[in-house]
């Protein structure tokens, strides 16, 4: 029997956000010039957005720059998923690169870095 995995392999591009100080602007631009619909993801006293493509599959994220995201750079920012955050991270510093959040707490599935690389341009990492 073939086995099926669960994770996604490291390196892949696993997810994709715009941060911007109108969320709720943007999200009605992209609505209408892409066709997307959204759904909103509760973030305390404020909502952000899970766009949806027209067959209803999260295609990307709109959020607002406030609580964990505040400082974003307005940029489409892709997630790319890493078997080991605190070594990529290392590795970021190490090859000189910039670590743009702070980790709090024990790294798990799901945690999350914001890097710029030398050159100035931003991803994320997100451990798998």
């Amino acid at each position: 029997m073939e086995e099926r995995q669960t994770t996604p392999p490291a390196g892949k591009i696993i997810f994709t956000d715009l941060t911007v100080e109108h969320a709720e602007v943007t999200r009605d631009f992209f609505k209408q010039v892409i066709g997307w619909t959204h759904e909103d993801v509760a973030m305390g006293d404020y909502a952000d957005y899970m766009m949806k493509a027209s067959d209803g599959v999260p295609a990307a994220g709109i959020c607002h720059q406030a609580g964990e995201n505040k400082g974003l750079p307005p940029v489409w920012l892709v997630y790319f998923g890493v078997h080991d955050l605190n070594a990529s991270l290392e590795a970021c510093k190490k090859l000189g690169g910039v670590i743009h959040t702070e980790l709090k707490g024990e790294v798990k599935t799901g945690s999350f870095a914001v890097i710029e690389y030398p050159e100035g341009a931003f991803c994320a990492l997100s451990q798998l």
